[in-house]
């Protein structure tokens, strides 16, 4: 029986996973059109297992050689030489593996693989690679998978500036050179030039310009979510609605390969611990406890954006300025920490504008700035779970409680709101109170499309049922019965017949408190701080 899979690369006949044949198809006619270009995506967004089904795909027309530059330790980027042994013993392990005829260049390769004082510089190498490339029968496509093992050393920019040179001849000269070179890691290539060069040098003459842009999408579909459940559901006959979850694991994780597999990973083994009935679990509800699981684990995705955060502080604030400030940015190609959260997979080009890649990763986020404000023993966090036990009852949230005791310790601790409150100060302090109350039970997050200085819209899920709380500054009656209307479209979208509406209000004569409000066949409970 197949399995989930979310470590290394993921096996057609061993594992549920998206048909990736479009996509391969798509990027063939790359190689077809003889192109070079960079694979470069966030770290595991299937970039491996898409060059595997690829080379599966390339090897009836071409000589396919995969390898990896994980497999070259750091002395081997040390030298020329050194680089060149190095690169010949990888291609030396593939002859065989990769069924590629080799017999041309062979006894060089060993000759220089066993050296015990390498001496062969990057020329000699390409013009070995190039003798390969005319006598062989098929064209060669060359697959270099976690460059980013090599964009700190300058050697691997020589190697990419020899192969400008050959690909620069193949036009000009005619000579036959690799059909295509495919360079796969999370650093986008181009960008090595600063990295290695002097600053006063052109960033214009990067050695990798010759390499077409790589804009296929390597999300997944709703739709390629559900061929994997179909597959999933002919096996174990569940009873679910396929379509349905896959339109909610979309929702959740934008198509993000790791977190989608993850999901449905956890879907068939931990969840299953708290839902026995396979037909129970693969619900909304499922999906709920999967994705609260994901949302505590300490996961390698999750390791590896933290540690950019850590040693790249300038994108953590312009993250924490988009989700606690409200901040909209305007997607700028030319702005150096829009490029990087994009590269690293923080977040995406929507319509021209930046969002968060995903709502996973928005909760992790606003979770991690959340406990540092925690650290420093905040008011509102202490309360919310002093208090915690008494906002549940029959397993509902009384949210109307929860907004009665949020605005009581708002008054204590602040008494009126000062000129110098910002909205991004509300937000911040009802998530904090918030998220002790739902902790280890629901989830919540932030509807992006409303997240900005004039409101914002809280989701909570929790226990099967969903609450919306919509945060605003008060800006006169007529603004207010815009935001009613607006929040009463929002539950019809829910399907909810109730919502929640907490305004920060500067008038003096303000009614301070929650209220009932009635706008069409919705009840309102409209909370005034």
């Amino acid at each position: 029986m197949k399995t989930f899979n979310t470590t290394a690369i993921c096996i057609p006949q061993k594992h549920y996973m998206v048909d990736l044949s479009e996509r391969v198809g798509e990027i063939k006619k790359l190689v077809d059109d003889g192109k070079y270009f960079t694979v470069n995506r966030a770290r595991q967004y299937g970039k491996t297992t898409t060059l595997t089904a690829l080379r599966s795909a390339l090897s009836k027309e071409y000589d396919v050689v995969f390898i990896d530059f994980q497999s070259i330790g750091e002395s081997g980027f040390s030298t020329e030489e050194k680089f060149v042994q190095e690169f010949c013993r990888l291609l030396w392990n593939r002859k065989e593996l990769d069924a590629v005829d080799m017999d041309c260049i062979i006894d060089i390769l060993k000759k220089w693989k066993d050296s015990d004082e390498p001496k062969a510089r990057l020329g000699e190498l390409f013009d070995t690679l190039m003798q390969w490339c005319k006598k062989s029968e098929r064209y060669i496509v060359l697959i270099i998978d976690e460059v980013d093992t090599a964009t700190s050393n300058q050697v691997f920019l020589d190697f990419l500036a020899q192969l400008r040179d050959k690909y620069i001849s193949r036009d000009r000269d005619g000579i036959r050179t690799f059909q295509s070179v495919i360079l796969a890691g999370v650093t986008d290539v181009k960008h090595l030039k600063s990295k290695i060069r002097d600053e006063s040098d052109s960033k214009e003459n990067s050695p990798w310009n010759i390499a077409s842009d790589f804009t296929i999408d390597m999300s997944l579909s709703a739709d390629g979510i559900k061929g994997m459940l179909d597959e999933y559901e002919a096996d174990h006959h569940t009873g679910m609605n396929t379509e349905e979850m896959a339109e909610l694991i979309r929702d959740y994780t934008t198509g993000y390969p790791f977190l989608v597999s993850r999901i449905c990973e956890l879907l068939d083994t931990e969840v299953g611990k708290k839902i026995e009935n396979a037909h129970d679990r693969w619900t909304r509800d499922g999906i709920d406890e999967a994705v609260k699981l994901i949302l505590s684990e300490d996961n390698t995705l999750f390791q590896s954006l933290t540690g950019k955060l850590n040693n790249l502080p300038e994108l953590k604030a312009s993250l924490r300025s988009i989700l606690m400030e409200g901040t909209k940015l305007t997607w700028n190609p030319d702005q150096r920490d829009i490029v990087l959260m994009q590269m690293y997979g923080f977040v995406r080009n929507d319509n021209n504008s930046v969002r968060i890649d995903n709502r996973i990763f928005e909760t992790r986020l606003y979770n991690l700035f959340l406990s540092e404000e925690e650290m420093k023993s905040s008011v509102f966090f202490r309360e919310g779970d002093l208090a915690k036990n008494i906002f549940v009852e029959n397993g509902k949230l009384n949210v109307r409680l929860i907004l009665e005791h949020f605005i009581q310790t708002y008054q204590q601790i602040y008494g009126p709101l000062g000129e110098k409150f910002k909205e991004k100060d509300g937000r911040e302090q009802f998530l904090l109170y918030l998220k002790p109350i739902i902790n280890g039970t629901g989830n919540y997050y932030i509807e992006a499309q409303t997240r900005d200085q004039k409101r914002t819209d809280i989701i909570i899920d929790y226990l099967g049922q969903q609450y919306i709380i919509e945060l605003k500054i008060w800006h006169g009656e007529r603004y207010n019965e815009s935001g009613e209307k607006q929040i009463s479209e929002y539950l019809d979208y829910f399907g909810l017949n109730t919502g929640y509406m907490l305004s920060f209000n500067f008038n003096k004569n303000k009614e301070i408190g929650v209220q009932q409000v009635h706008v069409g066949d919705k009840l309102l409970y409209e909370a005034t701080v």
